[in-house]
C-alpha cells in the first residue's frame, strides 16, 4: 500500500504563502518527528534525505489569495495541490489536522499527525524548510521586517516594522496587525 503524509506551514504568519508538502516515504528515515521539535539544522539535515529518498511535492497559496478565500480554505487548496502533484498516486493519504482537502483519493485527518505518522513528519520538514528559505529570500528585499528570522510570523520586530514602514505585497492583509 502507498501511503503518503501532508501537512503544511505558515497558517499564523503576516506574510508570505500558506506551504504545504506532501511526501511518499521509499524507505524509513530516522529522527523524523514535527518540524517545530527540531533545530534549524536538524530540518535541514533531514529535509535533504527526505527529498533524496522520496516521493514528494508542494503545494502554495500566496498572500493575496489567501485574504481572498481565507486561511482555512488556503490552507485546505495548498493541500490539494501537493496532494495531486505527487509523482505517484497514493492508496491513502493522512493528513494532518482536523479537515481534508478536495482530492478523489482516500484521506484520514490525523490530529497531531505529525508527531504520530512518518509520512506526516516528513511533510512537515520539508514544508518547513522551503517556507523558510522563500522567507529568507524576502528578507534581502524587506530586511526591516526580520524575515529571515521571524519567517512572517508576527513577532515584536515585525509588528514594529509595519507600524514604522507599513506593509508590503507580501503581506496577508486580512491578518489583524498587518494593516494599523
Amino acid at each position: 500500500m502507498i501511503i503518503a503524509g501532508v501537512d503544511e506551514v505558515g497558517r499564523g504568519c503576516l506574510a508570505g504563502p500558506v506551504t504545504a508538502a506532501a511526501v511518499i516515504l521509499h524507505h524509513p528515515i530516522s529522527g523524523l518527528t514535527d518540524s517545530k521539535k527540531l533545530s534549524a539544522k536538524k530540518r535541514t539535515q533531514l529535509s535533504a534525505i527526505i527529498q533524496q529518498d522520496a516521493s514528494f511535492s508542494f503545494g502554495h497559496v500566496q498572500n493575496d489569495e489567501i485574504d481572498k478565500i481565507n486561511i482555512h480554505q488556503a490552507t485546505l487548496k495548498a493541500m490539494q495541490e501537493a496532494i495531486i502533484n505527487l509523482p505517484i498516486t497514493p492508496d491513502l493519504v493522512y493528513v494532518d489536522g482536523k479537515f481534508i482537502p478536495n482530492v478523489e483519493m482516500n484521506c484520514e485527518a490525523v490530529i497531531g499527525g505529525d508527531m504520530l505518522i512518518s509520512e506526516i513528519s516528513a511533510a512537515s520538514i520539508i514544508a518547513k524548510v522551503y517556507r523558510d528559505e522563500i522567507m529568507t529570500e524576502l528578507d534581502k528585499k524587506f530586511p526591516v521586517y526580520g524575515f529571515a528570522n521571524n519567517k512572517g510570523y508576527g513577532t515584536a520586530q515585525h509588528l514594529a516594522a509595519l507600524k514604522k514602514s507599513g506593509y508590503t505585497n507580501f503581506h496577508r492583509l486580512s491578518f489583524k496587525g498587518v494593516i494599523v
